[in-house]
């Protein structure tokens, strides 16, 4: 093992930096050799050889008994703004994986933050052959783990800490909120604000960018309107409330999420305005909450997000190659009352 590696068991992400190849390339060199350029063959078996690269035995047992299954981690916590989402994500993947020749196992948590226990446990039961991951974010643990013990997987989001890796679909943020202010601006709202969540959020951020590069094309940033809240409907609204001394009547809002949008929508019912006629209001994701509450929204295209990952799951499990790039998929805007001028 090199020195530079000291005392860590290296993985199949050590072996695909040192050679310059993909991490898909490692593992068919490893299992399918006969897939790989005898050139490209050499030069990965060398760096196996000198890292003392093991496959992980946990993947071997995956690929040996495969079980038909997918697997994807449930939050247990109860959290009604996540599971907005969740709950619809769930729905598409277990619909669209019987044309994929599977089944969805689902697994659940009540930590606060991501581990790999969930997973450890599956791996071991050889309950599932693949994951699909939900939630991304910077931090988070997951990505790595199932990296450096081969077990493929796709992920709804960017793997945010790992731009190298390729299997994953996402809605395209930027052009949800770029679609956002450009039909409040269509509609004659003067000003457009923005309410996002705290700095650092890479989805958030992601909207936020959309937002602000659509403005300033357009004539009306202003980075004075940019608030910020957690996702929390009292904090929310708290927030929207201090944004609406900045604004007048005639200005509007984009939100992060819909539960945000529904947070700023009470907050402009206190302050004596109607929503749509004094001020505009889009929230982001289409959940049902947006539909309950008559906010025009920005709409996840789930199903076609869902068929993307499954797709590239089936080509991993069949040693394929991940994709040259993930996939950003556009949204579409579903217009209510809360962008209806008089």
């Amino acid at each position: 093992m090199s020195s530079s590696m000291g005392h860590r068991r290296a993985t199949i992400n050590d072996v695909a930096r040192a050679a310059n190849v993909s991490r898909q390339t490692v593992s068919n060199a490893v299992n399918r050799p006969d897939r790989v350029a005898p050139q490209t063959l050499q030069r990965v078996q060398i760096e196996i050889d000198r890292l003392s690269y093991r496959p992980s035995s946990a993947a071997k047992s995956l690929r040996e008994q495969r079980a038909g299954a997918i697997g994807l981690e449930l939050d247990a916590r109860g959290d009604a703004a996540s599971a907005e989402v969740a709950y619809p994500f769930l729905t598409q993947l277990s619909l669209a994986a019987r044309s994929h020749r599977c089944h969805v196992v689902t697994f659940g948590t009540d930590s606060p933050t991501p581990t790999t226990s969930g997973y450890e446990s599956m791996v071991r039961a050889h309950l599932v052959d693949a994951f699909v991951l939900y939630g991304t974010h910077h931090g988070d643990p997951r990505p790595e783990w199932l990296n450096e013990h081969g077990i493929p997987f796709a992920t709804f989001g960017r793997v945010w800490d790992d731009p190298e890796f390729t299997a994953w679909g996402d809605v395209d943020g930027r052009a949800g909120t770029t679609a956002a202010v450009r039909h409040l601006v269509d509609q004659g709202y003067r000003r457009v604000a923005f309410l996002g969540w705290p700095e650092g959020s890479a989805v958030g951020d992601d909207r936020l960018s959309g937002w602000r590069d659509t403005a300033a094309d357009l004539g009306v940033l202003d980075e004075s309107l940019v608030a910020r809240t957690e996702q929390d409907l009292p904090q929310a609204k708290a927030a929207a409330a201090d944004l609406l001394g900045s604004l007048q009547p005639g200005d509007a809002i984009v939100c992060v999420s819909d539960m945000v949008a529904l947070g700023a929508r009470h907050a402009v019912v206190d302050a004596g305005l109607v929503p749509g006629r004094d001020i505009g209001l889009v929230g982001f994701d289409g959940t049902s909450t947006a539909g309950m509450f008559d906010l025009t929204t920005v709409v996840q295209p789930l199903a076609e997000i869902v068929e993307h990952l499954l797709t590239q799951i089936d080509v991993l499990l069949a040693d394929g190659d991940e994709p040259a790039q993930g996939a950003l998929l556009a949204p579409t805007l579903r217009l209510a009352g809360s962008t209806r001028r008089p």
